[in-house]
């Protein structure tokens, strides 16, 4: 079983930054997981913002966040991080982190979840 915890969301202006750790509890992390990041806003659907392979030589980006998020990994702490600038009010959402998809872009393929963290850009 794979335990995933989000951290880091809180408040932010529009403008500014924050950064998602999301820690693995998996001893073969590196080289099982691929890992992603989506995010639910309120009477949305869950939505795929990016994705990462076990070696982090494949990344993957949705179009909206193209240029102002950048996901990583460190294997060595069993951990991915989505880096978030220039945040918008539209990017206010619970964002959670996942593993094990069959397709990176859709929610239902993936194996384990975190339980969120809440991301409220103000404007």
């Amino acid at each position: 079983q794979v335990q995933l915890v989000e951290s880091g969301g809180g408040l932010v202006q529009a403008g500014g930054s924050l950064r998602l750790p999301c820690a693995a509890s998996l001893r073969t992390f590196s080289i099982y997981l691929m890992m992603g990041w989506f995010r639910q806003a309120p009477g949305k659907e869950r939505e795929f913002v990016a994705a990462i392979s076990g070696s982090g030589g494949n990344i993957y980006y949705a179009d909206s966040v193209k240029g102002r998020f950048t996901i990583s990994r460190d294997n060595a702490k069993n951990t991915v991080y989505l880096q978030m600038n220039s945040l918008k009010p539209e990017d206010t959402a619970v964002y959670y982190c996942a593993a094990g998809p069959r397709d990176i872009y859709f929610s239902d393929t993936y194996d384990y979840w975190g339980q969120g963290t809440q991301v409220t850009v103000s404007s």
